[in-house]
């Protein structure tokens, strides 16, 4: 949205008459002071780097590896930190040693004081070097999550409608919440700490060998093998519970996200119960798969504490035997015994960072899978900038299917054929289901034909950047979509840097002028989410005012009156005068007298075109067309007398 500062639904001054929504009155003062005291963050969009295309440095597949390797500096600077933090951190058990032998043993009060001080001063540099590697980590981890949420959000954009079709909401929203979370949680603390307590486990193994090769061995013959086999299990069956996790919580979003889609639905149909119910459902499915990954989390945790403590009943029995034989000193024996405490405990933290680092493995797959997604509608490599277009459109022999492949959806266009002259108004009639939307949607390339082209100007438009085909067609939906933010924000969408005298006049132009100055804030008015402040009249004209300050070349309007009533559709059939006024435009209608207005009108039927002329010339030819407007005349004449 324009604009700097913050937004947060732009509740100021009087809203009366618009339902309630955001921030209620009895917090706002304390709302007020927090975002007053957050930093004022704003972003330059020309610093975005976005393409249609996919980059070539994110071509292959998505993993852990390839995405952590562009930010080696950061983590080899946490990984010399983990270094000093493991180091500081083993000195503890020699200083032991030494005090034990050397101070305690022989008697030497100034060795023992010697040693306890600089025990203190290892505890010291430990404590130091983890808060500072706590916080560099904190600062790469939150680099990373941002760069990889960025990337997840530049790819849905890449991405065609067709997907989206296909796709549950929910489930793309798990992809950016609940996936990226756990990547997060395995960034922040997972990696790092896995290789803090990797680390410690090979150093102190190296340790014990040089202190008694023979405890050493004893130690890992009790652990290694029992270790190996739990891990193993432990790796199998997590892979299957948390991929499990990462599915059901998918499930359970897009359940929740439709159901809150649909709440005027539920509600007008008294359905609550029925939701309840099957979310219930939803739930339960999930909870069961944290529940698995719980308990197998809880055999291998417990048994991986047994094991360790087996390990140490052996070094004692076996370490007390060498010390009575005068093969091991007391202080040798103390010290092995914490680097086995100390060898144990980095195992038991990496069988917790497991959880972690297996929930982030699946969150990779699932994103892998998102990322490797290509855009059904994708911009040529050699695509060229489409120069300012005078406007003829033209389909050429064009077919299409929605399905995914040859044979998995009966074609919806056949063999259409159609010239439209640059400036023209052209209508597009016929039942429903017989193909309109479809061919709009090819002149808008949210699709490509599946045989044929759609020219425009002579260019095909596979052949032409999606920046600068876009930047010259306006589309009207049946259903405008409101953002949330000010009526200003709305109308500029397309031209942020449209001032508010272009957007005033923009509304004085279209007639719509004593709208925006009825309402409370004029253009500054807040918008709730979908637009549902506003009534569907004034959605649908906001619409058209933000397809005029476009100033599109070519125009698409999909049944732009079809849900509105007289009143209305007369104001937003005058407003449509004007924004038609010069330019090539499509539109899209059931009903008639809005076809009429145009110059020619096509009738489609079964996915083909089967008759194009003028309003009058189709009524004298007799065809379908005539059969249609005999079929509204006759409705319309009751409705006339009524009025």
């Amino acid at each position: 949205m324009p604009g700097g500062g913050h937004h947060h639904g732009g509740f100021r001054g009087d809203t009366s008459g618009l339902p309630f929504a955001g921030v209620p009155w009895e917090l706002r003062q304390r709302y007020d002071e927090l975002v007053a005291e957050e930093p004022d963050i704003t972003v330059d969009e020309e610093a975005v780097d976005y393409s249609p295309r996919v980059p070539a440095g994110e071509q292959r597949p998505f993993t852990l590896r390839r995405f952590l390797v562009p930010h080696w500096r950061a983590l080899l600077g946490a990984l010399g930190l983990v270094v000093l933090e493991t180091g500081a951190g083993l000195v503890g058990p020699v200083l032991t040693q030494i005090g034990i032998d050397e101070g305690i043993g022989k008697g030497d009060f100034g060795v023992l004081v010697a040693a306890t001080v600089a025990y203190l001063v290892a505890i010291v540099v430990s404590v130091v070097t983890g808060a500072t590697r706590i916080a560099w980590t904190g600062r790469v981890g939150e680099r990373l999550m941002l760069a990889l949420r960025v990337r997840v959000f530049a790819h849905l954009q890449r991405l065609s409608l067709g997907w989206f079709t296909d796709e549950k909401a929910g489930r793309v929203l798990t992809r950016m919440t609940s996936d990226i979370d756990a990547l997060s949680a395995l960034f922040h603390d997972g990696l790092i700490n896995m290789a803090v307590q990797a680390l410690t486990v090979v150093v102190v193994s190296v340790v014990l060998f040089s202190y008694d090769t023979s405890l050493a061995l004893v130690t890992l013959a009790v652990v290694v093998p029992a270790m190996v086999v739990a891990t193993l299990w432990f790796r199998t069956t997590s892979d299957q519970g948390y991929g499990a996790v990462r599915h059901h919580i998918a499930e359970v979003l897009a359940d929740l996200q439709e159901s809150l889609a649909g709440m005027r639905l539920v509600a007008a149909h008294n359905r609550q119960a029925h939701n309840v119910v099957r979310h219930r459902a939803i739930l339960d499915r999930y909870r069961a798969a944290n529940v698995y990954t719980g308990r197998i989390g809880a055999l291998y945790g417990p048994g991986s504490e047994l094991v360790a403590v087996l390990g140490q009943a052996a070094v004692l029995v076996v370490g007390g035997r060498r010390v009575l034989s005068g093969q091991l000193s007391v202080g040798e024996l103390a010290a092995f015994i914490l680097f086995i405490a100390t060898f144990f405990a980095p195992i038991q933290q990496l069988v917790h960072l497991y959880n972690t680092y297996q929930a982030g493995q699946a969150a990779a797959a699932k994103l892998r899978q998102l990322l490797r997604t290509a855009p059904g509608v994708a911009e040529a490599p050699d695509a060229v900038e489409l120069a300012p277009v005078e406007g003829e459109v033209r389909l050429e022999s064009v077919c299409f299917g929605y399905g995914a492949g040859p044979g998995d959806d009966a074609p919806v266009l056949h063999d259409v054929n159609l010239t439209i002259s640059p400036g023209e108004t052209f209508a597009l009639v016929g039942p429903t289901g017989s193909g309109k939307s479809t061919i709009a949607k090819l002149v808008t390339r949210f699709y490509d034909p599946t045989e044929g082209r759609v020219l425009i100007d002579g260019h095909d438009l596979r052949h032409v950047t999606l920046d600068s085909l876009r930047r010259q067609l306006g589309i009207v939906p049946q259903e405008p979509f409101l953002f949330a933010g000010s009526v200003r924000d709305n109308i500029a969408f397309a031209r942020p840097d449209a001032t508010d005298a272009e957007l005033t006049e923009a509304c004085r132009v279209l007639g719509i002028d004593d709208l925006v100055e009825r309402l409370p804030q004029g253009l500054a008015t807040p918008v709730h989410e979908r637009g549902s402040s506003l009534s569907s009249g004034q959605r649908q004209l906001l619409a058209l005012a933000r397809a005029f300050i476009a100033r599109p070349r070519v125009l698409v309007l999909d049944e732009a009156t079809s849900s509105l009533d007289l009143r209305s559709e007369a104001v937003v059939e005058r407003a449509l005068d004007v924004l038609l006024e010069g330019r090539t435009a499509i539109l899209i209608a059931h009903r008639l007298a809005t076809a009429m207005r145009a110059d020619r009108i096509a009738v489609v039927e079964a996915g083909r075109v089967v008759e194009v002329g003028a309003h009058d010339e189709l009524v004298a030819r007799g065809g379908r067309y005539a059969a249609l407007y005999d079929a509204w005349a006759r409705a319309a004449q009751p409705e006339r007398a009524t009025g």
